[in-house]
């Protein structure tokens, strides 16, 4: 339906004069956001230009260890990483790392530092951890099989560590608690 006689002619020449500059405007500031929008969503796309699909487990995280119990060759050592050391585990998608040392700073007899990481799997609550770096080398390149359980935030890891190369097979029970 086409808009004839006094009326078209206003519709015709002055509506595109008033909504013109509107629209220019608009769009000054629309498509900067727009452009900054699409920049994003193409830094977030994998090579082949898929989205990665890596939701967040309940595992990644930051842990700080409570204890530790270290069953080998019928002794028993429980460890309260509460006092006199600290120790935490940080925890990606798919890396894990972890820290500890004294906190007497390495002024007395207690002076420690330790420090290691690598990649992980997760399959339902088997978690297997590839040690890629540690301070301790012989420790490096071993595969150490574990089964957890988180509950609120909590994290119990149990398994069997076993390095051929530090004459160690010892079963290891640590007890986290997430970090806020």
């Amino acid at each position: 339906m086409k808009i004839v006689g006094f009326y078209g002619f206003w519709l015709n020449c002055f509506i595109p004069l008033i909504l013109n500059p509107i629209i220019q405007n608009t769009m000054k500031s629309v498509f900067p956001a727009l452009f900054l929008a699409v920049l994003m969503s193409a830094c977030d796309r994998t090579a082949s230009g898929t989205k990665e699909a890596s939701a967040a487990t309940p595992l990644q995280g930051t842990w700080k260890l409570l204890s530790g119990t270290l069953i080998e060759k019928g002794d028993t050592t429980v460890t309260d990483y509460t006092q006199r050391v600290s120790f935490i585990k940080i925890i990606n998608d798919s890396h894990f790392a972890f820290l500890q040392h004294d906190l007497n700073k390495g002024k007395d007899s207690t002076a420690s530092f330790s420090a290691g990481g690598g990649t992980y799997t997760l399959k339902d609550s088997a978690y297997t951890e590839k040690l890629e770096y540690c301070n301790a080398r012989e420790w490096e390149g071993n595969e150490f099989h574990f089964t957890i359980s988180i509950q609120n935030d909590t994290l119990v890891q149990r398994g069997v560590e076993k390095v051929e190369a530090a004459g160690v097979e010892r079963l290891n029970i640590e007890k986290y608690v997430r970090v806020k």
